[in-house]
């Protein structure tokens, strides 16, 4: 059995200005604030002697991986990423940053917002571009059906409305 594992794909490129905002603010504190922190507390540990039974020094190097870790995943990301901040030409249509009113079949209504993968949050309604209903979404118009696959077997929506964040609705 080989140990090789294919690289995850690491999603869609775009992002709200917001999403990036969030996205840097979290690098600059990682890198300004926690990561000076964390080393500071490393080296007291360090300078209490033996570094093999010190567990201080121990859990402060693996903070330390850790955050070097993130900081590298956010500034690759942040650097390949295409911040949209324009609603589309076409504002009938759903395209990334759209609000979309959506009926099932049971008439209940829900609302959604198209993000990209580094912003979804289920609490604020966001939904990743890359999601299976985002990616069934993605340039349907007010009275189209879509059909998504969910845990429990197909699920049918009909896009009742499109908006995005400058107020204007289709």
């Amino acid at each position: 059995m080989s140990r090789y594992r294919p690289p995850t794909p690491r999603g869609s490129k775009f992002i709200t200005p917001e999403g990036a905002s969030r996205l840097k603010q979290e690098l600059d504190h990682l890198w300004r604030v926690l990561r000076p922190q964390v080393t500071q507390a490393v080296s007291e540990a360090a300078a209490q002697g033996d570094r093999s039974e010190n567990a201080e020094y121990i859990y402060g190097k693996r903070q330390l991986r850790e955050i070097d870790s993130r900081v590298r995943f956010l500034r690759q990301r942040l650097e390949g990423m295409t911040v949209v901040d324009q609603p589309p030409k076409d504002r009938n249509r759903v395209f990334f940053g759209a609000w979309v009113t959506l009926e099932d079949d049971d008439g209940e209504e829900s609302e959604y917002r198209i993000v990209g993968p580094d912003e979804f949050d289920v609490a604020k309604r966001y939904l990743s571009m890359d999601s299976p209903l985002g990616k069934a979404l993605l340039r349907k118009a007010r009275d189209d059906e879509v059909r998504v696959e969910v845990p429990g077997g197909m699920k049918t929506y009909v896009v009742v409305g499109v908006r995005y964040e400058d107020g204007v609705d289709s």
